[in-house]
């Protein structure tokens, strides 16, 4: 999809017209991506409502000449949503889940491949590595934080460290191409 630069300039000289038309272009796969790390549809419908407040609130912040609105954007979402499943509210709300939320989770939680397809980047991670799958999956997609996702994956963080730096390196030449 083409950026839409004049709406997003219009946007930000607070066109309320445009910020509703911003919205309708990129709410569908901005829920996604939150939706993805929060694994709650309510949840993600209010986080979804809070991060188009921070686009109209800090829309001044974005400079079209230094990246891609759907990047800015997506970002202000990911942020967000670990931020949500941080909060000792979320987490109280997880303690008690039941055995059919368990299940939802678990069928839910490997479908990287739709994920990435919300954003269009999944012909470059199906080009990855299995081991740079897991862990582009776990750090970007769940919202682990480096040591959880070295735990999770059982190696010392230093080595996910690395290993994280070589994966985006290799992400970064395949959509490049440099």
């Amino acid at each position: 999809m083409e950026q839409p630069n004049s709406l997003i300039l219009e946007m930000q000289n607070k066109n309320e017209t445009a910020f509703s038309r911003i919205y309708s272009l990129y709410s569908e796969a901005t829920y996604g991506i939150i939706y993805s790390i929060v694994l709650d549809e309510d949840i993600a419908q209010e986080v979804l409502q809070d991060v188009f407040v921070k686009v109209w609130d800090n829309s001044a912040s974005y400079d079209i000449t230094k990246g891609r609105f759907f990047t800015w954007l997506l970002n202000i979402a990911r942020n967000a949503s670990i931020d949500k499943t941080r909060s000792k509210a979320f987490k109280n709300s997880k303690k008690n889940l039941s055995t059919t939320n368990f299940v939802d989770i678990l069928s839910g939680s490997d479908n990287l491949n739709q994920k990435t397809n919300a954003i269009g980047i999944q012909k470059f991670v199906d080009a990855l590595k299995p081991a740079c799958i897991k862990i582009i999956d776990l750090l970007f997609f769940k919202g682990f934080t480096q040591a959880d996702a070295a735990k999770e994956l059982d190696i010392p963080l230093g080595t996910l460290k690395t290993r994280n730096r070589n994966c985006i390196k290799d992400l970064r030449t395949m959509v490049l191409g440099q």
